[in-house]
């Protein structure tokens, strides 16, 4: 079934996961199983905001067919070469579906490039950055198996909700938690059966729109009532900006623009854009390298998850 999140085939991957948390990097995944929802441009501006603190990031793009955080990252270097810059760029490395015909032999082998890449990430990087595809494959669902923070741009409309719950039209009630929040929390419910820490769920509400709308009021409260339905964090994501589209050219951020590293020159919207990355890093609560745990607990993450009701 589409978005049916099952544990990986091969467990070894999810105890050696639980076993790991304490000393390695903390995995970040940026899920969402819609398309067009912003998690390239997310994944690249919280690199480079991470970076832009002093720490090692690596980045993994799962959509290597589409490749965009891939080609951002490409953008990005030869923007350097051809200024002379020295721009932070993250360890990049992408891992491509794989070809083999039988299911359960492609699976394994999934798991196996995925193991593969992430290794070496974990070793050598504070954070590391997961992009899915906009699409239920088996590789975001073991990426989602490894994810310390979850985090769920949704562009601010009903359509993309749908990803998370379907809602009566009349009421605006929740009728029942979707295919996709129902696997998230079992995927939860692994981590802590296998005694790992909880898994911290965000979820971001990207380009949103600056007018007080009716749409943006009834969003905000089917969300809220969601988060605690279902159990995340709900924390304010990134503006419809042409700004965004503009800098994946040369591959730059706005936090780029303010070191000097090029770019159109900033003007106040992109002053506020630069501070909606940096409320989003901080609302992210990522632990710091040198500390064991979080400096704060997740808000609803339960430590023992329970099943979203189906009504």
């Amino acid at each position: 079934m589409s978005g049916d999140f099952q544990p990986a085939a091969n467990p070894s991957i999810v105890q050696t996961q639980a076993a790991r948390v304490e000393g390695r990097a903390h995995v970040l995944v940026i899920g969402n199983e819609k398309g067009g929802s912003g998690k390239s441009t997310t994944a690249m501006h919280i690199a480079v905001a991470l970076m832009g603190e002093g720490n090692r990031v690596a980045t993994l793009d799962l959509d290597a067919r589409q490749g965009t955080l891939g080609r951002y990252l490409e953008n990005r270097a030869a923007y350097a070469a051809r200024r002379g810059l020295d721009l932070p760029t993250p360890f990049h490395a992408a891992v491509p579906l794989s070809t083999l015909p039988d299911r359960a032999s492609a699976e394994a082998d999934e798991i196996a490039r995925f193991e593969a890449a992430l290794e070496p990430a974990l070793a050598a990087a504070d954070f590391v950055i997961v992009d899915t595809p906009g699409s239920d494959t088996h590789l975001s669902r073991t990426a989602h198996v490894w994810a310390d923070t979850l985090l769920t741009p949704l562009n601010d409309s009903f359509i993309d909700l749908d990803l998370l719950a379907r809602i009566d039209p009349d009421t605006l009630r929740i009728v029942r938690p979707s295919i996709y929040a129902e696997a998230v929390w079992r995927q939860r419910q692994l981590r802590a059966i296998q005694g790992g820490r909880p898994v911290d769920w965000v979820v971001m509400r990207n380009r949103l729109s600056s007018l007080a709308a009716r749409n943006k009021r009834d969003m905000g409260t089917v969300i809220e009532a969601l988060a605690k339905r279902i159990g995340f964090r709900v924390a304010a994501g990134l503006s419809e900006r042409v700004i965004y589209k503009e800098l994946f050219l040369s591959g730059l951020t706005l936090l780029d623009l303010k070191r000097g590293g090029g770019g159109p020159s900033p003007t106040l919207s992109h002053v506020a854009a630069r501070q909606e990355v940096r409320d989003l890093v901080a609302a992210l609560n990522l632990p710091r390298p040198d500390a064991a745990a979080p400096e704060v607990a997740p808000a609803t993450a339960p430590a023992t998850p329970v099943p979203p009701p189906a009504g």
